[in-house]
């Protein structure tokens, strides 16, 4: 059997075992130490925008103390983009919270403005003005987030900005993570760069991040002994990861670099292929490219999504339909939702391709031949 080539695959630097060195050397093995502080120095150098970052186990877990944060109650409603991985909306169940889902719109493929609008004024006549928004960057592809935070303010309601996916993208020059009263990132495996598993939670607002460490590490009371007031979350990145990090934030730029070059290949040897579609990038937008994907027109192209996934597999080559909405996902049946259709027709027609940063020369051609076993 042919090696498999992976969507999106842990790419090393050569630096991070350093840092990782350093941590065994000097014994820092715990959730945290030199390389959790300087992890975090790092990204708020790169995220700009006066930021303040807290180092945290998962992205879910950022999102999961966004929304404690924020003062989410069981019962609350929370607005939340249905075309997305299911860690967007879990914690929103973790507080026992309801979340109410908005479709996607179709030049970033994430959260419709006109359609939250239409959720929010819904809700609020129902009686229950939602307690905040969950906008996703999907794949790299930044959402509406000036129209998003417009909505956001006039109606008062908090955003939980979603960025796992888009570390590196930005719109008119600023970063992703930075545009919502809370952020949060990914450094999950198969992410732009990796801690192996890890995430972080963003805010320009000091005090939200002092109180994200406090509360990712048990929140201990100042004592000389254990003393906790609040109920507390073991949330917080080990230094060990951190050094994984601060390798990897080395050759981010590196990364990004790479992600766009081959998005590139597969528009110029599919561009022109009828009934096959790419998301291109707005006016002022930037987007990573975490994954390459296209959207397939049957009708047109002669072939389907699911044709081009099982050609690639016979290969042993991996790729993934787009996400399937959250409101079609057995575990949030019956949930609200606000929708056109867009989001289930990317479903059922999208593909991520592999788009990781260390794809060589051959591995393309493999994955150029594959595609071309099944488009005309």
């Amino acid at each position: 059997m042919k090696p498999k080539i992976w969507m999106s695959s842990p790419h090393m630097g050569g630096t991070e075992e350093q840092y990782v060195k350093e941590a065994f050397e000097t014994n820092w093995i715990a959730p945290l130490g030199p390389n959790v502080n300087g992890f975090e120095q790092d990204l708020e150098l790169f995220l700009g925008q006066e930021s303040h970052v807290a180092a945290l186990s998962s992205g879910t877990a950022g999102l999961h103390l966004g929304l404690v944060l924020l003062g989410v109650k069981a019962g609350d409603e929370v607005i939340c983009q249905s075309m997305t991985f299911s860690a967007t909306a879990n914690p929103i169940a973790y507080m026992g919270a309801i979340p109410v889902f908005v479709d996607s719109e179709k030049d970033t493929w994430n959260m419709s403005p006109q359609l939250l609008e239409a959720a929010i004024k819904d809700r609020i006549a129902g009686g229950k003005k939602p307690k905040a928004i969950m906008p996703v960057h999907l794949y790299g592809m930044p959402a509406k987030m000036g129209e998003i935070n417009t909505i956001a303010r006039q109606y008062g309601i908090p955003v939980l900005e979603d960025a796992a996916e888009a570390l590196g993208s930005s719109i008119g020059g600023q970063r992703c993570g930075t545009f919502g009263d809370i952020g949060v990132l990914s450094f999950n495996g198969n992410k732009i760069i990796t801690t192996s598993g890890g995430g972080a939670l963003v805010s320009a607002n000091d005090k939200i991040v002092k109180d994200a460490r406090f509360l990712a590490t048990q929140a201990r009371d100042e004592a000389p002994h254990y003393q906790h007031s609040q109920i507390g979350y073991n949330y917080r990145m080990s230094n060990l990861c951190a050094g994984v990090g601060r390798g990897q934030m080395e050759v981010l730029a590196e990364r990004i670099k790479k992600r766009r070059s081959v998005y590139d290949i597969y528009v110029k040897h599919l561009g022109g292929k009828k009934g096959i579609s790419f998301l291109a990038e707005p006016a002022g937008y930037f987007s990573n490219r975490w994954l390459s994907t296209i959207v397939i027109d049957p009708a047109i192209a002669g072939f389907s999504r699911e044709d081009l996934r099982l050609a690639l597999e016979k290969e042993n080559i991996e790729s993934r339909p787009l996400w399937k909405p959250m409101h079609m996902q057995p575990v949030f049946e019956g949930s609200a939702y606000y929708g056109d259709g867009t989001s289930e027709y990317l479903f059922a027609n999208g593909l991520c391709l592999p788009s990781g940063s260390n794809l060589s020369d051959e591995d393309m051609a493999r994955i150029l031949d594959a595609i071309d076993s099944v488009v005309n």
